[in-house]
């Protein structure tokens, strides 16, 4: 076999390989939390959540571009073995980010794990907390992600919400589902937790 007959040969392997890894992720290969839809307001969506695990860290300032990359990096670390037993876990989406002036970035872990089951972080930046039960009204949107396109869907989003006369609770927050490398078919939102009858 020629040589480049073999780098043409891995060449494509490599493309077959990250090829899988884009479909498993396009395909729901990725855990997302469960949630019931309990109401439609046109395109905003009232869904109710469950408690959840997450791995969070604390990041320097509510904006997505300055902050996002450095949050993302920080918690990353930790499912790729940054722990105490260097253990593994899977990723999983959305990749959640707390608009507030103290703004923090989340991963939800996988819900095979209870929170005393997870490996301890070595870094002092991230924590493992139980979120509890709530009611997240959601506005999905497409493209790519920008302050300024965060900024405008969280404003229409409220805009629902006040009309409806719901009540919300907090910060706004960003909620990304997708790989980086994904330039069609990508799902953003932006949601807000919301007083809803018989939720806690």
């Amino acid at each position: 076999m020629t040589k480049k007959r073999m780098w043409t040969l891995i060449a494509i392997g490599a493309v077959v390989i990250i090829g899988i890894a884009i479909a498993s992720f396009r395909s729901g290969g990725i855990e997302t939390p469960n949630y019931l839809v309990l109401k439609k307001y046109g395109d905003v969506e009232l869904r109710q959540y469950s408690n959840m695990i997450v791995a969070k860290t604390s990041v320097s300032d509510n904006s997505f571009e300055n902050s996002g990359s450095n949050g993302f990096r920080v918690i990353a670390n930790y499912i790729f073995g940054g722990n105490d037993r260097g253990q593994k876990i899977a990723m999983t989406s959305p990749v959640v980010m707390d608009l507030s002036d103290t703004a923090t970035m989340f991963f939800v872990m996988p819900s095979e794990f209870r929170k005393e089951d997870l490996p301890t972080p070595t870094s002092g930046r991230v924590a493992i907390i139980e979120e509890g039960p709530k009611v997240l009204a959601v506005l999905r949107y497409g493209g790519f992600s920008s302050d300024q396109k965060i900024k405008s869907e969280c404003d229409k989003l409220g805009q629902v919400l006040q009309k409806a006369g719901i009540e919300t609770v907090g910060s706004y927050r960003y909620m990304g589902y997708n790989a980086p490398w994904d330039v069609v078919n990508r799902r953003n939102e932006v949601a807000v937790v919301v007083v809803w009858p018989g939720s806690n």
